[in-house]
């Protein structure tokens, strides 16, 4: 029997049928690809991206640095891999050191960093995933920290980023910002004059970093986190480029979920450790976050708060298990009793041309939540509002 459908809709099907079939086949590819070590990590960390490549980091004034405000400096780890790093003078020191000197040699000598150290604060500064430390964005950083907040800034790049040797990895990371904080207590600086701060993929490298600090009781001013995220295995979930969702196909499908979650070698829990950071904590995101959406932020944020308030009551995991009417009773008056503590403990001022900010007193001293209209992903961390309350948070922006 001759077929009925017309030629034009027969070969416009079987277009559709030959498109369908190959954007299956790629996308399988594509998480096979992913499942593998190699590819896993290239898509983890991006490092191979050395955005601006070429990059001569014995030259930060090319980037936008003034004049030997900057030492490129290498730090060894204690594993022997050596990782490219600056330090930035605040600028208010820059510009005593640039006055007291006619010349100002190509960079600022050991000495003088020492006694930068011990003159302003200083913040440990780990950036996100892809590019380098001379990435524009982050120069954007450097200038406004230096500046705005007045303090000192140590940038590295990890292992495998920029002119850094090695691989990364999560364990690598973890000792890799481990080495710049050893490298500035060997040159004099004191833990409390030490601000943490990372943003995207540092953020999980600084919970780890803190999180390492309070096991020796060591108490560093304190830590922010800006357009963090709760845990590898969640981010993957949400995460998106440039609004795609990539991985959104396999979490329709329970299996999906579970595939991707075995497949994953790397944690990066933030969520798991934030307790146990033993010093104030500030968390930033914007909503118009295209990359990590900010309810990361807000549940981090519920993290913090959860030992301040009554015990919650679980619901079950799966819908088919009923609840008595008594069951559902005392859920809803504990959720009750949980919103009332929340707002009597929680300080909240909303900023109509800006966002939210709330903050109360936690277990370590103040946590802080800012939450922005506007920031993007990279750029959070130039909002002048955040730096503000960066500053009078942690006491930023004048001499120690």
């Amino acid at each position: 029997m001759p077929d009925p459908t017309p030629p034009t809709r027969r070969g416009l099907l079987d277009g559709l049928h030959r498109f369908a079939f190959i954007s299956s086949c790629a996308y399988a590819v594509l998480i096979a690809l992913l499942a593998t070590p190699f590819f896993q990590r290239h898509a983890m960390y991006q490092h191979a991206i050395r955005i601006p490549w070429g990059a001569n980091f014995d030259l930060p004034e090319k980037y936008g640095l003034a004049p030997g405000k900057t030492m490129n400096t290498k730090l060894v780890t204690t594993d022997n891999v050596k990782i490219g790093s600056w330090f930035v003078l605040s600028e208010p020191f820059y510009q005593e050191y640039r006055a007291s000197s006619p010349v100002l040699p190509t960079q600022p000598p050991l000495e003088v960093i020492q006694t930068a150290l011990r003159t302003y604060p200083t913040i440990l500064y780990c950036h996100g995933a892809a590019a380098t430390r001379a990435a524009p964005a982050r120069m954007q950083h450097y200038s406004s920290f230096s500046s705005r907040l007045q303090a000192n800034i140590l940038i590295i790049d990890y292992r495998g980023f920029g002119d850094s040797e090695g691989i990364p990895s999560e364990a690598g990371l973890a000792e890799d910002a481990k080495t710049a904080w050893r490298w500035l207590m060997e040159q004099g600086a004191k833990p409390e004059d030490i601000m943490i701060i990372g943003h995207s993929l540092g953020t999980g490298v600084v919970t780890s970093l803190a999180r390492s600090l309070a096991q020796e009781n060591l108490k560093p001013r304190g830590v922010a986190l800006l357009a963090p995220f709760t845990n590898l295995a969640t981010l993957v979930e949400t995460y998106s480029i440039r609004g795609i969702p990539i991985l959104q196909p396999l979490q329709s499908f329970s299996f999906g979920r579970k595939l991707i979650k075995t497949l994953l070698r790397h944690e990066f829990d933030t969520l798991s450790v934030i307790q146990d950071i033993n010093v104030p904590v500030l968390i930033a995101h914007s909503q118009d976050d295209m990359d990590i959406p900010y309810h990361h932020a807000r549940t981090l944020l519920d993290k913090l708060l959860d030992p301040h308030l009554p015990e919650a009551i679980s619901l079950p995991a799966t819908p088919d298990v009923l609840l008595t009417q008594e069951e559902y009773k005392a859920y809803l008056d504990a959720e009750k009793e949980r919103r009332a503590a929340r707002s009597e403990l929680v300080r909240k001022t909303e900023l109509p041309s800006f966002g939210t900010i709330e903050e109360f007193d936690g277990t370590a001293g103040k946590v802080v939540y800012v939450e922005t209209f506007w920031g993007k992903h990279n750029e959070v961390g130039l909002q002048e509002g955040i730096q503000d309350v960066i500053a009078s948070t942690f006491r930023l922006g004048s001499r120690l």
